[in-house]
């Protein structure tokens, strides 16, 4: 929101998905088209720098054991590019892999997009390269990158996508991750306007709570671009194909929004994924930039201490300024939750659980909604949406807010109303307490004084991690 909180798989939007899997039978590979209708160190974690490629490696097939689909073994054009170094960091002395038959796809990282009304989103790329830098939860191997064209107007063409584990915060990969990413075999493809498309499997090992850096080059000119607002993330933009840069010396261009991606999967043991969807208090709105200090970061955090059968990916589908009953009113607020859930949440891969955390800006945001009934029934709407997928639901309360400039008496009672059925309803299977645990006890109409960002309805990085440390992660996924 500019002033706010910012199966079924047949969204109103319609969700047309293409997927090109990779087959390597002996020494032959063969693509097959698959298509499915609308449908740190600076950062307390639960797994250092140190051991992160250790524990990544417990979780997924040693070189040697890796799955013939994961493309581990394929040819070349498979993983592998003349003048690109092979895929993999492989942590000496790691424990043994988990059997092949045990591993699973399972969302690692994914971001909600938004329409393109306004700047660079309206104006779209031209002959560029975009880096950009996502904060995976769980570690695994192999490793696919999913491109999103859902609210472009054309076909977005793809000339080259790399992937990396990043060095820093500052765009260079780690010496020997540059990989190669293809789609069919290929290094070229088009993304359908209206669509997604998962490339094939690559061979690099993803430790858990790391970053990666994927770098697209677009061709020609893309039209309005698929995006989501804030990544809380720098990203660089070049002209011409700088893919393969190990650096971004040759990236003018800064961003902090994430172009045209959907998600990162994994092949792991992990148990699934959750799918947080919110407002801007879930997209991280008031946490220090670069740092990966949202509420969802830290929960990924507390998931990597649990056995690794019992492991989660954690998946934020938070849209700032985003609301249950009505699509957003500015640039980048999103559709409302009942259009967007198919694609943010239920259709994401291995996922669920849903978690959701919304009302606050149908409540705040004009047109305000003064009916505690009709944001309840809108809840209620989305809870059955996810039920009907098969999905366990969690609900959670609205914080105060108590401060902000359009906080009212009148207002806050429709919070406490919603409130008051959250806690007590059926149609969800677990709650979080979020009022609870971020209010003032001695004026709980506002945010504690050391959880407040500083604009009295977004928390800052302690709150965060309270809101985190709350959660009870056997009731996410039981």
């Amino acid at each position: 929101m500019a002033q706010g909180v910012g199966g079924s798989r047949r969204g109103a939007l319609g969700r047309v998905v293409a997927v090109v899997a990779v087959l390597v039978s002996g020494t032959g590979v063969s693509s097959v088209l698959l298509s499915s209708e609308p449908a740190r160190a600076d950062r307390p974690s639960a797994v250092t720098a140190a051991g992160s490629a250790a524990a990544a490696l417990s979780d997924v097939p040693a070189a040697s054991d890796a799955p013939a689909s994961s493309g581990a073994a394929a040819g070349p054009g498979v993983g592998t590019a003349p003048g690109v170094p092979a895929a993999g960091v492989v942590a000496i002395g790691a424990p043994k892999a988990a059997a092949a038959k045990d591993l699973r796809w399972v969302g690692t990282w994914s971001t909600p997009v938004t329409r393109p009304v306004a700047g660079q989103a309206l104006a779209g790329f031209r002959d560029a390269t975009i880096r950009q830098r996502v904060h995976v939860s769980l570690g695994g191997s192999p490793v696919r990158v999913r491109l999103t064209n859902v609210y472009g107007t054309r076909p977005l063409r793809v000339g080259a996508v790399t992937v990396a584990l990043a060095r820093g915060r500052d765009g260079t990969a780690q010496p020997g991750t540059l990989s190669p990413v293809r789609f069919g075999r290929s290094a070229i493809t088009t993304v359908a306007a209206g669509t997604e498309l998962a490339s094939d499997p690559v061979a690099l090992v993803v430790p858990p709570d790391s970053d990666l850096l994927i770098t697209l080059h677009v061709l020609g000119r893309t039209g309005p671009a698929t995006y989501h607002p804030a990544a809380r993330a720098t990203g660089w933009t070049a002209s011409g194909d700088h893919t393969a840069d190990p650096d971004t010396g040759a990236f003018a261009g800064r961003t902090t929004s994430w172009w045209f991606l959907d998600g990162v999967d994994v092949q792991s043991t992990a148990a699934g994924a959750v799918a947080f969807v919110g407002d801007s208090i879930t997209d991280g709105t008031g946490s220090t930039p670069g740092l990966n200090r949202r509420w969802t970061d830290f929960v990924a955090d507390r998931v990597l201490s649990r056995p690794a059968a019992q492991r989660f990916g954690v998946l934020n589908a938070g849209i700032a300024g985003n609301r249950v009953l009505l699509d957003g009113g500015a640039p980048g607020q999103g559709d409302r939750v009942p259009l967007r859930l198919d694609r943010d949440a239920l259709g994401q891969t291995g996922v669920r659980t849903v978690v959701l955390f919304e009302g606050v800006n149908d409540i705040q945001q004009a047109p305000v909604q003064q009916d505690p009934a009709r944001i309840i029934a809108g809840l209620e709407q989305v809870a059955a949406q996810a039920h009907a997928a098969g999905l366990r639901v969690v609900g959670a309360t609205i914080a105060p807010f108590e401060g902000w400039s359009q906080w009212t008496p009148q207002r806050d009672a429709v919070r406490e109303q919603v409130n008051a059925w959250i806690r007590t309803t059926r149609a969800y299977d677990h709650v979080l307490d979020f009022d609870v645990v971020l209010r003032d006890p001695d004026r709980p109409q506002r945010l504690q004084p050391g959880f407040d960002s500083g604009d009295h309805l977004h928390p800052g990085d302690a709150a965060y991690a309270a809101m985190a440390a709350s959660v009870d992660l056997d009731a996410l996924l039981p």
